[in-house]
Order: C-alpha cells, then sequence, then structure tokens
C-alpha cells in the first residue's frame, strides 16, 4: 500500500509545508503529563491551559520554535535532608509541544492557582482578489 501525501492531488500546490507541520505534530507524542485544555476564547483567539502545580515560574520556560509553541518545566531537587515516608507527588520535568498555524501569535502567559494560561491570537486573514493579465504571444 502506499502512502497518501498531498502532492498526489495535483490542484493543490504549494501545500507541502502543510504535509511536514501534519508528521511533526504526529511524532510530538501522546505523553498525558501535564494535563492540559485547549478553549477558544473569541473567534480569533485561544487559550492553552496546563494543570503545572508545584512549579513556580522559574520553573517553567515557554518558547517558540519553528512554529511550534514549546513548554517545558523542570523542578529542582528541593529534598535536600528531608526524608519522605511516601512520595507519590512527582517532581519530574515535561517538555509540550503545540504547531501553531501561520499567522497565530503567542500572547501573554499567566499563572494562576497551579495553571499556566497561554493566550494565543490569529491574524483576520484578509481577502485580495488579484486578477492577472494575459499577454499575447
Amino acid at each position: 500500500m502506499s502512502k497518501l501525501t498531498l502532492g498526489s492531488y495535483p490542484h493543490m500546490l504549494g501545500f507541502e509545508q502543510l504535509e511536514r507541520l501534519l508528521e511533526r505534530s504526529a511524532k510530538s507524542g501522546n505523553e498525558g503529563y501535564p494535563p492540559y485544555n485547549i478553549e477558544q476564547t473569541s473567534d480569533h483567539s485561544y487559550r492553552i491551559t496546563l494543570a503545572v502545580a508545584g512549579f513556580a515560574e522559574v520553573d517553567l520556560a515557554i518558547t517558540v520554535e519553528d512554529r511550534q509553541l514549546v513548554i517545558r518545566g523542570r523542578q529542582g531537587d528541593d529534598s535536600d535532608g528531608r526524608v519522605f515516608l511516601h512520595r507519590g507527588i512527582a517532581a519530574r520535568q515535561f517538555q509540550r509541544m503545540f504547531v501553531l498555524a501561520d499567522g497565530v501569535e503567542v500572547g501573554e502567559a499567566v499563572m494562576e492557582n497551579g495553571l499556566l494560561h497561554v493566550d494565543l491570537t490569529r491574524a483576520r486573514p484578509e481577502t485580495v482578489v488579484q486578477t492577472i493579465n494575459i499577454k499575447k504571444g
């Protein structure tokens, strides 16, 4: 069985980047930590909320790398001199990636009650009509 690609459709020109984005999104993993929500807050804005209880603002990093929103968390080891009889709260690092479409910009990030909120906005596309003149050969 052959792999179906967007290049298989001759009337869809210039969509190679979309295909690469879909492949990159599939490779980003389906790990479940930390849990997150994505909500649409208006017609042109979104909010990603991650449950990051136990992380301080200095333990988190938010970057945009090659049209990917990358959120990383790394806690320092604070168990010096402490003896745990049971340790059920994991202090593990994480990395969450979200592929951003062209025109989506990352706004502010707010930490509130153990939740990290990252706001995104999408620029409204302009409708462009262009007339192409036909020259005589």
